[in-house]
């Protein structure tokens, strides 16, 4: 019955009418497209409808397959228009009447004479056989005055931007190429001049080959040979996202779930750059430069901005040189160069690409935006603040910051001072199971997996390890917080901690937790955030004598190992671990107001 919304009746007949989507609207012109089906019998109206319908749905994806024209497309264009000029005309050559087709029409024509055959004919018979005569003689001369004609032609419209005789050439190479480019459009014209500036090359070339002069070559500066073929249509089961879902059912890294979500994310904005149908193996350095291009002025939160919705990357990127938002900064940008990295890394191994194109493209690391650890006067202000101290209410973030009575003791709690003692990270220590956090050879300690119950993921293989408790923890009442936990029956520790839309964990407290720090008066730019913990932890085993690849393992640098799967360890290892955690100390730093609060 849903089909039926897609039914229009005007003045007793049907039509079929539907929405263009959003990120078409531009390209089409229209928001809604309306065909009259023919009847005004509503079953016949309905049989009609559904081929309208498919076609209308084809069409769309066709215009989504389509990408971008590029420089490259464009000097392709011009260089290909000139070449096939001149191999037509070299056909044309081939075809000319030559002394023995003249001689035999002639013989021809005296043979029917004799015969009495014209001669007994009308006058119309006795001129077409002359005639045909006189085109044989004279072929040669009738092509090279038609050329000069069209080269005359085109000399003028080139000067007053009269693109006719050239716009079916365009079409054709629109089409051939699949670019998204629309008529009259900016990129349409600029192709239109170029292979019309081409086309009176060509014919130039063709003059002087009249005159038996086949060295002649381009005089216009922007007719420049260009033999690299654009962006060929992939084969079934190459384009870039279909290989990519293999690259992710193999997961070669065995990258987290969360990363290989996001890769897929960074790489759909890559082919909405340079089209849905574009293969695998035509992923280049012209390919990526133009992406990165557009991400460098991409900006920030775009898909999830009111501006920007329905809007293609190109499209957003110009539509933001209007609106003015904040872009994403380079590191962003690496981030995405990063995940095309990896995936044309894997393409390289497995045959589909001779090298990586995206070495060597990424953008300078940003000092500025290096995450800095916690001083220890920031550290006793961050916890002599409402979050850890009592907050007006602990339902909005804005909240937190203002003083009040309220104890928040849940993950936005225990989650940073966790990450103080341990260098854990946020995501990690937020999908605990409280079957997770135990006792183990006389010690506590946190086992850090995807085994056992819930959504779990780790970055790495080698990330999941056993990390043990910190006695500052411990006497801070985390392991009462367990057991409180436990006996309500949570099979996780954190049951308030959610993942995002995306299926990130922890991203939105990441995100507010900066934004807190910028309330209490402790962040002004960038450089701390909540993995200013982990900074912290890093330089607090490093103060304390160990070297980083003695303390790599506890941070989740290193390969994976079933002790860290399934969290046994022998005693000796266990206590070398206790040994290095709790090495784990800030000078300066006072916590004694949080005890058993």
């Amino acid at each position: 019955m849903a089909r039926l919304n897609y039914l229009l009746r005007r003045g007793g007949s049907y039509s079929a009418r539907i929405r263009v989507p959003l990120d078409l609207v531009e390209i089409l012109g229209r928001k809604e497209l309306v065909k009259a089906l023919g009847t005004s019998d509503h079953v016949e109206a309905k049989r009609r409808l559904l081929p309208v319908l498919e076609g209308w749905h084809r069409q769309f994806d066709d215009l989504r397959a389509r990408r971008a024209v590029t420089d490259d497309d464009k000097a392709h264009a011009t260089w290909a228009h000139y070449a096939g000029a001149l191999d037509r005309d070299e056909a044309s050559r081939q075809s000319y009447p030559d002394e023995a087709d003249i001689e035999a029409e002639r013989a021809e024509i005296m043979r029917r004479a004799e015969a009495g055959e014209i001669a007994k004919a009308d006058p119309l018979t006795i001129l077409d056989a002359t005639l045909d005569l006189k085109v044989k003689q004279e072929w040669g001369r009738l092509d090279a005055e038609a050329r000069r004609v069209k080269l005359a032609e085109l000399r003028k419209h080139l000067r007053t931007g009269n693109m006719a005789l050239i716009n079916h050439e365009v079409a054709a190479y629109i089409q051939e190429n699949e670019l998204l480019v629309e008529e009259g459009s900016p990129d349409w014209k600029a192709l239109a001049h170029r292979m019309m500036r081409a086309e009176i090359e060509a014919l130039q070339r063709t003059l002087e080959r009249d005159e038996g002069d086949y060295g002649g070559q381009p005089r216009d500066p922007i007719v420049t040979p260009f033999t690299s073929a654009p962006r060929a249509p992939a084969k079934p089961g190459e384009t870039v996202m279909e290989v990519f879902d293999i690259f992710a059912r193999e997961n070669p890294r065995k990258v987290a779930q969360d990363r290989l979500n996001q890769m897929r994310r960074d790489l759909g904005l890559f082919v909405d750059v340079v089209g849905r149908n574009l293969s695998v193996t035509k992923i280049d350095k012209a390919a990526v430069r133009e992406w990165k291009t557009l991400l460098i002025s991409y900006p920030v939160k775009a898909t999830e901005t009111k501006d920007f919705a329905g809007l293609t990357m190109r499209q957003t990127v110009e539509h933001n040189e209007r609106v003015g938002k904040p872009v994403i900064s380079d590191r962003t940008v690496n981030r995405y160069l990063s995940s095309l990295g990896a995936f044309c890394d894997w393409c390289v191994k497995n045959g589909y690409l001779d090298q990586n194109p995206v070495n060597g493209m990424a953008l300078p690391k940003e000092r500025t935006s290096k995450t800095l650890p916690f001083t220890s006067e920031q550290l006793n202000a961050l916890f002599a603040s409402p979050l850890f101290t009592g907050c007006l209410s602990g339902d909005e973030w804005r909240n937190l910051a203002k003083p009040g009575n309220v104890q928040v003791r849940d993950h936005r709690h225990w989650v940073p001072l966790i990450m103080l003692f341990s260098g854990a990270r946020p995501g990690e220590i937020a999908q605990l199971a409280v079957s997770d956090v135990r006792q183990q050879h006389g010690h506590w300690i946190m086992h850090i997996t995807t085994e056992g119950e819930g959504d779990k993921s780790v970055k790495t293989e080698g990330s999941m390890r056993v990390v043990p408790i910190h006695p500052e923890l411990v006497r801070l009442g985390f392991i009462k917080y367990r057991d409180e936990q436990e006996r309500a029956g949570s099979k996780r520790l954190f049951p308030g901690a959610q993942r995002n839309a995306r299926g990130q964990m922890m991203a939105d407290f990441s995100r507010e937790f900066g934004r807190y720090l910028e309330r209490i008066g402790i962040k002004e730019g960038r450089g701390l955030s909540l993995y200013s913990f982990r900074h912290g932890a890093t330089d607090a085993l490093r103060r304390a004598g160990y070297l980083d690849e003695q303390f790599g393992f506890i941070l989740g640098h290193t390969g994976a190992t079933m002790t860290g799967r399934y969290g046994i360890l022998p005693q000796g290892m266990l206590e070398q671990r206790v040994e290095l955690i709790n090495a784990i100390g800030y000078h300066g730093l006072s916590l004694r107001h949080l005890a058993e609060t």
